[in-house]
């Protein structure tokens, strides 16, 4: 064991633990002040029940044995086999807890994006449940299939997700575009303003996202050296790419710099680098986040008002498509000089990495979207997807929760 990598790898799960309320805090400034409250709830709750089944189960059919290479086995359920001198087979240097401890924080975060697509409108049991039954019919299966041994994307079809594209930001994406059309839109989608409530929250909310992203991309170099030192400068560089290209698309449309307009650049930014990080150069990294910002407002400004889907949140216009962006700039930028495990990228005069980065995407989003649809099934059995008419209009807080965020409050929402 080298204590140098384990205590690197824990700093940097610690990271990525803070990053799910920060997400909490980013989607309840961005919603309205009525369900502020059951954003965060949902974000929140999302780390209890996912870390329990990752503890039972989640860990094991992702990182333990293999089946078809699809997922994995129960071999390592409840982790009773390992103890504290037992190494991990995926990062040789440190304890398997603590690439459990860490591969369980991304767990946890994944499901919790999905919750902005179906904001201020679903019964708070029912996307639970659904964030549970999600993860096991999509998380597990291709966080099993992207970095676990056998995985079919990874060791069979040869494409490369560094810290999660795929298995994060395209899988939670897609799910949230297909639950927020099985939901249906929030009434009065069309006739009602709706107005971003809280703007320091979504600075600090992102803030928070930024600072724990470094221990989501640079923990996945799963050892402390050269290659987190590179991810740590990709990560930074296509983040600030993307914070300044999306300020200057808005500025062109509206004239006016806008707060929500860098905060929201720099999560697309994160995103788009996040399956490429440990991959490309610090100088793609900087094209990446460049040209994420626009494609990235494009799908959310312009897309989603053309065909009138009610994403609340933009977990599909940020994750999905910046995911999407990004396993595709890997094909294109990757180079076995910065990692081995990496093939040549389009611009060095090779096709076939790229060739197989777009097909692990397109299977990521058929996964994504069968299982988004099996696991609402599951679930219409047993409990209504959707709040009713009047729990809606009074708010999630009160009406899920019987907490008010600001009880002090008296004017119109």
């Amino acid at each position: 064991m080298d204590s140098g990598d384990n205590a690197f790898l824990l700093v940097s799960a610690a990271l990525v633990v803070l990053m799910t309320p920060g997400l909490g805090l980013f989607y309840g400034g961005l919603g309205r002040r009525k369900n502020v409250v059951n954003n965060l709830m949902a974000c929140i709750v999302c780390m209890g029940t996912c870390g329990v089944l990752w503890l039972a189960f989640g860990y094991s059919l992702s990182f333990s044995g293999d089946t078809f290479g699809i997922i994995g086995t129960f071999s390592d359920a409840f982790l009773t086999k390992m103890t504290t001198d037992t190494l991990s087979p995926y990062t040789t240097t440190v304890p398997s807890l603590t690439f459990v401890a860490f591969q369980m924080t991304f767990a946890m975060i994944t499901p919790a994006i999905i919750t902005g697509s179906v904001s201020g409108r679903m019964r708070f049991g029912a996307i639970a449940s659904f964030c549970a039954l999600w993860s096991l019919f999509v998380y597990y299966p291709l966080a099993h299939m992207s970095w676990g041994h056998g995985g079919l994307l990874a060791e069979s079809l040869g494409s490369i997700d560094f810290a999660g594209g795929n298995v994060v930001h395209i899988s939670s994406g897609i799910s949230g575009l297909v639950l927020c059309l099985i939901v249906g839109r929030r009434r009065g989608y069309d006739a009602t303003a709706y107005r971003i409530h809280n703007i320091p929250f979504v600075a600090l909310g992102m803030a928070l996202l930024w600072f724990g992203w470094y221990g989501f991309n640079v923990g996945s170099a799963g050892a402390a050296d050269g290659l987190a030192s590179h991810v740590f400068m990709t990560t930074s560089i296509s983040t600030a790419g993307a914070l300044l290209s999306w300020i200057f698309v808005d500025l062109i449309r509206k004239r006016k710099p806008s707060l929500i307009s860098g905060c929201t650049g720099v999560v697309a930014g994160l995103v788009a680098i996040t399956p490429a990080a440990g991959y490309v150069s610090v100088w793609a990294a900087l094209i990446i986040g460049i040209t994420a910002g626009p494609i990235c407002y494009y799908a959310i400004m312009i897309v989603k008002k053309s065909l009138k889907f009610d994403d609340a949140l933009d977990a599909f216009g940020c994750h999905g498509v910046g995911g999407i962006w990004g396993g595709i700039m890997t094909g294109v930028f990757c180079s076995p000089a910065i990692n081995a495990a990496a093939g040549k990228g389009l611009i060095f005069g090779e096709f076939k990495q790229l060739g197989q980065q777009v097909a692990s995407i397109v299977i990521s989003i058929v996964i994504a979207a069968v299982g988004t649809l099996i696991c609402a099934a599951i679930i219409r059995i047993f409990t209504p997807l959707r709040v009713e008419t009047r729990e809606e209009l009074i708010g999630l807080d009160i009406s899920q929760h019987g907490e008010n965020a600001y009880p002090s409050f008296t004017g119109l929402d």
